[in-house]
């Protein structure tokens, strides 16, 4: 009987992990009713690291109101591990499903983020992994600072709101007399810096919903800020690999909490024994929303294929859509990629579709198996 290991991502605004664990686990045993299937709900850091990790280790679900991207109060959760790690995806308090209607994106905070933190701290949590992804911002971490207790100031020393609209007014930042007191590690699996052709602005603020005029202000005033954030780490924060993730919270983790960077999939990896699940397994099932050039900075599908390709295991990607330089992934240990949908609709109209249209690009794909 084959042994089959499902660890895609979730779909982000459609589909979570485990719906596309359970989507796959039934074309599978569709074909071969005899099959073991080992189910791994993955992320990269991004919507759905903690539940998944409360699956995967067990722990505390802890859910809280605080600030949302947009300012009204959002319903967050948290999940705190039997080490007494804190788990917190800064998407369930600034993500972008959270959004209701179009992401203004200029005055998108990370306020909640900052308030589910000191939560983490009052609840008795040793220590703290930070997911970055899924954001529905580009505030370079300032509202998350700003709960911290940080405080940011104009040349003329006024105050100066904690928004990526004013990110360029900024010349000093003061830290507050007592610094976040638990050690901090951001799960973070893309590269980029803050600025530049690959950074915060160019690369995640249009699938924000940022205007190209929109993406140049965010850019120049980062810019800006850049040099103030230097001076005050005294030490180049924005150039380091991961700075841009999550519209710059990879900078503010490292500048404002003292943090270091985690590979988030290597983290789930690691706690389902995915390499141990190798040595039976005959195929490996992966995937995310859309794949493309990004997929190879270190999302889900990537750190999955390169441990497949260590172990010679087969390893199928199926996803929503496939988009430039996906096909470079072939080298990175994915035997085969699949989309569901080659057409170009709505959102809505994907968000309706996305699990039917997934069952049978999976039964598709299981038909083409034998073992």
């Amino acid at each position: 009987m084959p042994v089959f290991v499902l660890a895609p991502d979730s779909f982000k605004g459609t589909l979570t992990a485990k719906e596309v664990c359970d989507i796959f686990a039934g074309a599978l045993l569709a074909r071969f009713p005899e099959a073991v299937i080992h189910a791994i709900p993955m992320a990269d850091g991004g919507e759905g690291m903690a539940e998944n990790c409360l699956h995967l280790l067990g722990g505390q679900r802890i859910t809280r109101v605080v600030t949302g991207p947009q300012g009204d109060p959002v319903k967050a959760i948290y999940g705190i591990l039997p080490d007494g790690t804190a788990v917190i995806e800064m998407a369930a308090a600034a993500g972008l499903p959270l959004v209701r209607g179009k992401n203004d994106i200029l005055r998108a905070t990370t306020r909640g983020v900052g308030e589910l933190l000191l939560d983490a701290a009052a609840q008795g949590a040793s220590s703290v992994i930070l997911g970055l992804g899924g954001s529905a911002t580009n505030d370079c971490g300032l509202g998350m600072a700003n709960v911290l207790g940080f405080t940011f100031t104009d040349r003329t020393g006024k105050s100066v709101p904690p928004l990526a609209l004013h990110l360029g007014s900024i010349t000093a930042i003061r830290a507050p007399e007592h610094p976040f007191p638990l050690p901090v590690r951001a799960a973070c699996d893309v590269k980029n810096p803050l600025l530049g052709a690959n950074g915060a602005a160019a690369v995640f603020a249009p699938q924000k919903g940022a205007s190209p005029a929109e993406i140049s202000l965010l850019e120049d005033g980062a810019a800006r800020f850049a040099r103030t954030l230097n001076a005050f780490c005294g030490k180049d924060v924005v150039s380091l690999p991961g700075a841009g993730a999550a519209g710059g919270m990879g900078a503010a983790a490292i500048a404002f909490l003292q943090g270091e960077f985690l590979p988030g999939a290597a983290l789930l990896l690691e706690a389902a024994n995915f390499d141990g699940l190798l040595k039976d397994a005959d195929a490996v099932f992966t995937g995310e929303g859309r794949m493309d050039g990004q997929t190879r900075l270190g999302k889900v599908p990537y750190a999955v294929g390169m441990r497949c390709k260590e172990a010679g295991v087969p390893c199928y990607a199926l996803c929503g859509s496939l988009g430039a330089e996906a096909e470079a992934l072939s080298a990175c240990g994915i035997t085969a990629m699949y989309a569901a949908s080659s057409e170009i609709t709505d959102p809505e109209t994907l968000r309706r579709r996305a699990a039917d249209d997934l069952a049978a690009l999976a039964l598709r794909v299981a038909d083409t198996l034998s073992f």
